[in-house]
Formats: structure tokens, C-alpha cells, sequence
């Protein structure tokens, strides 16, 4: 690992937000709320490799918003039903990535994607 020995608790907040992402796929999205407050408190004054992962989530958040709400203008006219597992598909590989590199200890791979 390239982590250093107080990372350690540095990289508890975004492998929480990251698990919280991934719990939204499942629960009613309350949790991706949480999770994107989460990522705004902490993303100052951590690491500049964490800042690089709060980035991913807050981005995370607002792009899975905007895909949500395509989604269901889209559901309107029947499309949108067909967007909605692709789009629960989108948010867990974000989510899986990022906790993967979190644990690394190293930043994501792409923070300014707009899919993974």
C-alpha cells in the first residue's frame, strides 16, 4: 500500500461516502445525499489525493442527478425505463472503482469522466 500510517483514518470519510453511493443503488438515494455532504465537509482539508476522490464523488452526485433526471423526463414516453438499471449499473462501477483505489491508496483513475 501506498498509504502512510495516519491515512489510515484520512481515508475513512470517502470510503464511507463511497459505501453510501453504493447503498443508494438499493435504498430510496437518501444515502447519496448523505454521502455528497459528507464529500463537501471533508474535501478541504484533506489530501490532495483525496481531494482528488471527494472531487469523484461530489461529481458523482451531480452527474448521477442529471442522469436521474433525464431518466425520468425519459420514463414519460417509456424510454426512460430502460435507463434506469443502466443507470444503477453506472453508479455502482463509480462507486466499486473509486473505493478500490481509496483502498490503494491512490487517486481515481479518471476524477473528470463523465462515466467511469
Amino acid at each position: 500500500m501506498t498509504q502512510n500510517s495516519t491515512s489510515g483514518d484520512e481515508t475513512r470519510p470517502p470510503q464511507i461516502v463511497y459505501a453510501l453511493y453504493l447503498a443508494g443503488i438499493i435504498t430510496a438515494n437518501i444515502t447519496l445525499l448523505i454521502g455528497v455532504i459528507i464529500a463537501y465537509v471533508y474535501r478541504r482539508d484533506a489530501a490532495p489525493w483525496l481531494q482528488q476522490h471527494y472531487r469523484y464523488l461530489i461529481r458523482t452526485f451531480w452527474i448521477g442527478t442529471l442522469y436521474a433526471g433525464i431518466a425520468f423526463l425519459l420514463s414519460i414516453v417509456m424510454i426512460g425505463t430502460l435507463l434506469w438499471p443502466l443507470l444503477a449499473v453506472w453508479l455502482g462501477v463509480r462507486g466499486v472503482l473509486g473505493w478500490v483505489d481509496v483502498r490503494k491508496g491512490r487517486p481515481p483513475a479518471r476524477p473528470a469522466s463523465w462515466l467511469w
